[in-house]
């Protein structure tokens, strides 16, 4: 490992990406990722998902602290503390995406925190959907017209056999695929589109322990359902803001059909 290597770490990467990376250092970090261009992908992944959480999210960040969070932090002391920090721990949720799901559990009281059918890869499944399927120029990085190659990119990263099942029989076609930013590993997105321009996105990440357990499970943020397994060493999230839930359980269906043949 060179010398560059061990110096340009990870933090200083996000740091970059972040824009939050001093000016003397980012000449060097620039030519570091210049000379490495997996990790300049990866990098400039986080850039363009932090740019487009800012505006997506730009109206709430803009909005007063809820009065009854005002008054919790006042009424305990961790609150308080809590309350102190929020809003550079609020810049750096809608700049670092997903951070921005856990956050809603460490700020919201008690009776408002992050249920049991709703963990990590669920919210920031729909938080990556609510991100892209808006999109109308640049909904994903690869198009369905170049397939293979997004489907050899995003195995190589993810490190394993990753496919796009083919929807087609319940209408869905293929628009193409993303990476998404750590979570915690590199994360894919494959996004579905029908004859009426509604859309359902895949999301697939790897996941630290293997489990056999493929039970679905259903969760909902905001107006984006979700139906979630973890297969092996794959986790899956099927979402949707505009199929029903009865739809999106058809889809996931068929997609775990395919994936386990």
């Amino acid at each position: 490992m060179s010398e560059q290597d061990q110096v340009v770490g990870e933090g200083e990467l996000q740091a970059w990406a972040d824009g939050r990376l001093p000016a003397e250092r980012r000449a060097e970090v620039e030519a570091w990722l210049a000379a490495r261009p997996d990790e300049a992908e990866r990098v400039a992944a986080y850039r363009e998902l932090n740019e487009q959480l800012r505006l997506h999210f730009r109206a709430v960040l803009e909005e007063p602290v809820p009065e009854r969070l005002e008054a919790f932090a006042q009424a305990r002391p961790a609150w308080r503390r809590a309350a102190a920090v929020v809003g550079w721990l609020v810049v750096g949720a809608a700049a670092g995406g997903a951070a921005g799901w856990e956050l809603r559990a460490l700020l919201a009281p008690p009776q408002m925190a992050m249920q049991p059918d709703a963990p990590v890869i669920a919210q920031r499944a729909a938080l990556a959907h609510a991100t892209y399927a808006p999109e109308v120029r640049h909904p994903v990085e690869v198009g369905a017209d170049q397939e293979q190659h997004l489907v050899a990119w995003l195995s190589k990263r993810l490190g394993g056999d990753v496919r796009a099942p083919k929807l087609d029989s319940a209408g869905m076609a293929l628009v193409g695929g993303r990476l998404l930013p750590r979570d915690p590993g590199p994360v894919a997105q494959f996004m579905y589109q029908n004859a009426q321009g509604r859309r359902a996105t895949l999301y697939v990440r790897t996941e630290v322990l293997e489990q056999r357990e493929t039970a679905f499970r259903y969760a909902r943020e905001g107006n984006v359902r979700v139906f979630y397994w973890i297969d092996r060493k794959f986790g899956y999230a099927l979402s949707s803001a505009d199929l029903e839930r009865e739809e999106l359980l058809r889809l996931a269906n068929l997609v775990y059909q395919q994936l386990n043949p």
